[in-house]
């Protein structure tokens, strides 16, 4: 309804033109005036497209967007993208650094790109004075002089080197190779058993590294993370309850990998201290997916055979290592276990937690809620 009365209002328009501006001879048939009234209304219509088009590829020059060899210029500016940033707030940094004149030229360009879902988080070297289409097309297609990586809690050493291979700022295998090895820590006593030394202390957090890092660089950024947040009081705490740093690492990454709800955390630490105390097998199944090449929903009796110094069906007390890293959640659960006295537990499928006292009692809560 609203395109037809435009419509209308237009070919009005344009016969109001030709009625004012267009004569015809005296011996003109009323057929040849609306055939000439109609051709004159066609030239006109077609003369007003050109016009459009032509102030479209103008426009367009400003708001495409540029690939990379395109731009030129030394007066560099530094912008940082942070991680779910709008393009309003681009386009306002942009403009306060004199990168473009307009906030809403920018937004605009972003519409008119399908941009809004394109840009990276980074740090980015542009230039003063550059077009909309310019600026929009180093944030897209450009490469940044930093990215921003988020590292999940519970992450292990494989996914994380997957993760920042994803972002490109490593080699898979180079970091993994590297990771056997690293321990910028006296507390980091890899055991001969493990295959990473640095696993669990890459502190899981959001970072933003440059991309001519090294893998030594990223890794020692991210345990120094961990090195900051486990402070002197922390450390105490662990020594009171005879653990060392490696140790209690060591229990909270279990907890991390066990706990899916932030309440069970310190029940789970207080079960496996107990199972500890009693001298009994931790038994968990994180231990053993560990081993496996990727996630197994349910285990066989198999699986939990494999011979492994992991296994912590086979084996007695700690695992060799951490097998992921921790968050500060699952580390304070570990010093601050809860006060009960529950020896087993089963998660349902929306991954809540059940506790039993009795290995009876454990069987009937696998029945209920599996």
């Amino acid at each position: 309804m609203f395109l037809d009365d435009k419509k209308n209002k237009l070919k009005n328009w344009l016969n109001e033109i030709v009625e004012k501006h267009f004569s015809y001879g005296k011996d003109a048939t009323e057929e040849d005036k609306q055939r000439t009234k109609k051709n004159a209304m066609l030239a006109m219509a077609v003369a007003v497209l050109a016009a459009v088009c032509v102030a479209f590829a103008v426009l367009s020059m400003d708001y495409r967007i540029s690939t990379i060899d395109e731009i030129q210029g030394n007066d560099k500016v530094v912008v940082r993208i942070t991680p779910g940033m709008a393009s309003g707030e681009i386009g306002d940094l942009l403009a306060a650094k004199g990168v473009i004149d307009s906030t809403w030229k920018f937004k605009l360009a972003v519409k008119l790109n399908g941009a809004g879902d394109k840009f990276q988080a980074g740090t980015f070297s542009l230039q003063k004075n550059m077009t909309v289409g310019d600026a929009l097309g180093v944030l897209i297609n450009g490469r940044a002089t930093s990215q921003w990586v988020t590292i999940p809690e519970g992450y292990d050493v494989r996914q994380i080197a997957k993760l920042l291979a994803k972002h490109g700022l490593v080699e898979e295998k180079e970091f993994l190779a590297a990771a056997r090895d690293f321990a910028p820590y006296d507390y980091i006593v890899k055991s001969p058993e493990a295959d990473y030394a640095i696993e669990g202390f890459l502190f899981p957090d959001t970072y933003e590294f440059a991309t001519d890092a090294s893998c030594q660089d990223i890794m020692s950024r991210m345990a120094e993370e961990f090195d900051h947040k486990l402070t002197p009081e922390l450390r105490q705490q662990a020594s009171q309850r005879n653990l060392s740093v490696y140790e209690l690492v060591t229990l909270a990454s279990l907890v991390e990998k066990e706990a899916r709800f932030p309440e069970d955390r310190p029940i789970i630490a207080q079960v496996f201290f107990k199972r500890l105390d009693i001298n009994m097998p931790l038994q968990t199944d994180t231990t053993i997916q560990y081993l496996l090449a990727g996630p197994k929903e349910n285990l066989s009796i198999a699986d939990t055979k494999i011979d492994s110094p992991y296994n912590t069906y086979q084996h007695y007390g700690l695992p060799p290592g951490p097998i992921a890293s921790p968050g500060m959640a699952s580390i304070e659960a570990v010093l601050n276990p809860a006060n009960t006295d529950y020896l087993y537990f089963v998660a349902d499928t929306q991954g809540h937690n059940h506790y039993g006292y009795t290995y009876d009692e454990h069987l009937d809560l696998v029945d209920k809620v599996r």
